[in-house]
């Protein structure tokens, strides 16, 4: 058999095999795909049609930022650095934080419009209500976002609404899980965050401090992580993690203000840290006798001071801002409002004022 005769042959079986298989695959000629480019919500951190993650440890307001995101989307209230916002729905899925006494009350304080805003709450079955379940609810969650034109939607917070059969912590599992929603995202050009807590993996990365899988942080587009600035205990740093879409975002300073009984986001403007400053692991630089001079003084003055006061004390010993946080937590002071209208104290704990 000649050399042609032979490639002939091979060519009619491939494309025999390839007739059999049709119904198996799919693929695209890139030369049928039209370019475009990326759009955003929010320039550097919002970006349309693409699930990002939002990190943080509790009680370092990752819940009323959001809200303050999804004020801004249903009014079209320009961003804090002053890019434009486009207005539109959101949805939202908050398994943590109650929709009378904690979520209106901060949307409001945060100036929303609440016919624009959605809660995602349950799913009616044949045994009752349920949760929404993540990958399995992904079809209900689009029919709310197409009904409500919605351009973002807040999942607060994911571990709480993956289904009971993934594994968090494997990444496969997360990886499938995550896929239908970015499918889903892509679909409808919501922007989809996801909030996650942090792990207990101090010396980590920030692209490592998420909880669950790395498999989470891979499927996300762009990863964004809030903290306390090492330098001052009353400011918040949203920081940006990892991105696939554009140059990291600037780092903002934002802080919570009480207001009315509840809580709401004052943006403070650009910040000089970085995601890993936000989750360096403290140094054990702080002198040795320092939290017993802090436990001391506050005994002193009945187990609670001023803290305005005692920064200012300890700034004159020649200890830095950083230094003495650091040793005031050793010494078992907390921070805490004096009161409604007042300043912070340090108080001690199982001491009372």
């Amino acid at each position: 058999m000649s050399n042609q005769s032979s490639d002939d042959e091979l060519v009619k079986a491939a494309i025999k095999w390839s007739e059999e298989q049709a119904d198996v695959f799919v693929s695209v000629r890139l030369s049928t795909i039209t370019p475009r480019r990326v759009e955003w919500l929010w320039p550097g951190r919002l970006p349309r049609g693409k699930v990002i993650v939002l990190d943080g440890d509790p009680g370092l307001g990752k819940s009323v930022l959001t809200l303050d995101m999804a004020a801004r989307v249903s009014t079209g209230k320009p961003w804090p650095d002053g890019h434009d916002c486009p207005g539109g729905g959101v949805i939202l899925m908050s398994a943590e934080d109650g929709l009378e006494d904690t979520i209106r009350p901060r949307l409001d304080a945060a100036g929303a419009d609440n016919e624009r805003i959605v809660a995602f709450t349950d799913v009616r079955t044949d045994q009752g209500k349920r949760l929404p379940v993540l990958p399995g609810d992904v079809d209900k969650l689009g029919q709310l976002i197409m009904r409500e034109q919605a351009l973002l939607v807040v999942i607060d917070v994911l571990m709480v609404y993956l289904d009971g059969k993934v594994n968090s912590h494997r990444d496969q599992d997360v990886r499938r899980a995550l896929a239908p929603l970015a499918e889903l995202a892509e679909a409808t050009g919501a922007c989809i965050i996801v909030i996650r807590h942090l792990n207990k993996n101090t010396g980590s990365s920030a692209l490592h401090r998420g909880g669950g899988s790395i498999g989470i942080t891979g499927g996300a587009r762009l990863t964004m992580i809030v903290g306390a600035d090492p330098n001052d205990e009353e400011r918040r740093i949203l920081a940006g993690g990892k991105s696939n879409l554009s140059k990291r975002a600037p780092s903002l300073a934002y802080r919570l203000v009480e207001t009315d009984d509840t809580v709401r986001v004052e943006w403070l403007g650009p910040a000089n840290l970085s995601a890993d400053d936000l989750v360096r692991p403290k140094d054990d630089d702080d002198e040795p006798d320092l939290p017993e001079l802090i436990r001391g003084a506050l005994l002193d003055q009945g187990g609670s001071a001023d803290a305005a006061i005692m920064l200012k004390q300890f700034r004159a010993l020649g200890f830095n801002e950083r230094t003495i946080r650091r040793a005031r937590e050793r010494a078992g002071a907390h921070t805490r409002k004096s009161d409604f209208a007042g300043g912070w104290t340090w108080s001690l704990l199982g001491v009372d004022p």
